[in-house]
């Protein structure tokens, strides 16, 4: 019989090697699959950084200029030019039309340089443009005329120059039937009429402010005049007025106002002027009266304007950030300091002999009432309040709503108190130099009515 061999094989168990560089990867991933799932799951809040700023509040209108006019007449019949150039000052002596029997013949031959249109000129003919493009009404068909005679009289000033000197030279050689003569007395020369010219402010009425039935006449060179018939009018005063059309509720607004900023649109130019509120028949008239820029605007009768009624700096907010919060409201001597530190809290009654102290954030403090706002989520309901060093009590009830917005400097939504100055369609102007508001670069929530008291900031 064959003999059997016995082999004892003994099987060792693998040792298992941690691999410390997996193990890491692995709390690397589960962390960041977590903060990606947190971030996809959790409220975004949008930041906006604060920053100083100021809004400028202002009402258009079209104000109707009444000044000191005096509508000068032709002495007699001719064809008329005129030695001085319109919106010029002239004296009682100055040299101001002639008047022939037949159209005189200037050489309106010029060098290529002297026609071309100055800076200035350019930009005075943009301006009208763009003044009556903004402006123009189809009702108003007048105006279109308007604009083209004013276009054409800017034109017609490069020429003026040489014209004036052909017109003294004419004078001096005796030309046959060529009569001059002098201004009547001192003031701005203007070469349109228009009837307004001794307008008063208790004649103005609505269709006069809308340009209805407007028409004013502009009197050009080498051109035929009657006797008895206007031919240039003088402004005899710096002090003139600009009156516009208001509504009840602005009539209201500036009934005591005495003096108001205006912008005027057709150069941006600034100035002030008195300010008051007339009562006409079945309107309400602001009339602005100006001591300076007479001879600036000397040939428009209507003008647009801005009223800067508000011109507010401080700090610039969107709307879209201010919410409220409520608030208890608690009277500033039951504040305290605890213990051994000077951290601002209350005494809570416990039902026990010893208060408790309770460190709290005061969010606002009103100096007129004397009263403070705590956040209700720092307090249970029903909580009682003990006055210090004092056995006076005070139950948190009352609360009151505050307008502000929330910080997220730190990471977390933190309700700051604002007050708001002025406003714009999108933004908010509110004060600076608060200590329970914001500072110039603080972060806050641009949506704030998504956000609560220390949300977590994404």
């Amino acid at each position: 019989m064959a003999e059997n061999h016995t082999t004892n094989i003994t099987a060792f168990r693998k040792k298992w090697n941690i691999n410390i560089g997996i193990v890491i990867f692995g709390v690397v991933f589960i962390y960041l699959l977590v903060t990606v799932l947190m971030y996809l799951t959790s409220k975004h809040i949008s930041a906006y950084e604060v920053r100083e700023g100021s809004i400028l509040k202002d009402n258009a209108y079209t104000g109707l200029a009444i000044r000191n006019e005096e509508v000068v007449t032709a002495e007699q019949s001719g064809y008329i030019n005129y030695f001085v150039s319109e919106a010029s000052k002239v004296g009682a002596k100055t040299k101001v039309y002639s008047l022939s029997p037949k159209q005189l013949e200037f050489n309106d031959t010029v060098s290529t340089d002297s026609q071309e249109l100055t800076a200035e000129e350019r930009d005075s003919i943009y301006l009208k443009t763009q003044s009556f493009s903004e402006n123009y009404n189809g009702s108003s068909f007048n105006e279109v005329y308007s604009l083209r005679d004013e276009i054409s009289s800017v034109l017609e000033s490069k020429s003026n120059q040489s014209r004036q000197a052909q017109l003294d030279e004419m004078v001096q050689a005796g030309t046959d039937g060529l009569q001059v003569f002098n201004a009547q007395s001192d003031g701005v020369i203007l070469y349109s009429t228009d009837g307004y010219e001794n307008l008063t402010v208790s004649d103005v009425t609505a269709d006069m402010l809308s340009k209805k039935n407007y028409n004013s006449v502009n009197i050009k060179n080498n051109s035929k005049v009657n006797s008895g018939e206007a031919i240039y009018k003088l402004v005899k005063d710096d002090d003139w007025s600009l009156v516009i059309p208001l509504d009840d509720k602005t009539a209201k607004n500036l009934a005591d106002t005495k003096s108001v900023k205006v912008q005027f649109t057709k150069d941006q130019v600034k100035e002030r002027a008195s300010f008051q509120v007339y009562s006409a028949k079945n309107t309400n008239l602001g009339i602005l009266t100006f001591h300076t820029s007479m001879v600036r605007y000397a040939k428009d009768r209507y003008l647009d304007i801005e009223l800067i009624l508000e011109d507010e700096s401080g700090l610039k907010i969107p709307k879209s950030s201010v919410t409220k919060k409520d608030f208890y409201l608690v009277p500033e001597n039951y504040l305290t300091q605890g213990g051994n530190s000077k951290e601002t809290g209350v005494l809570i009654n416990n039902d026990s002999d010893d208060a408790q102290f309770k460190k709290v954030d005061v969010y606002y403090r009103d100096t007129e009432t004397g009263m403070v706002y705590l956040d209700p989520n720092a307090f249970d309901k029903n909580t009682t309040l003990i006055k210090p060093d004092s056995t006076e009590t005070y139950k948190l009830k009352k609360t009151k709503s505050l307008q502000g917005v929330y910080n997220i400097n730190k990471g977390y939504a933190v309700f700051k108190q604002i007050h708001i100055l002025c406003e714009s369609d999108e933004y908010y102007i509110v004060e600076s130099g608060n200590s329970y508001g914001l500072a110039n670069y603080d972060h806050i929530a641009l949506v704030g009515k998504d956000v609560r008291e220390n949300d977590i900031v994404y």
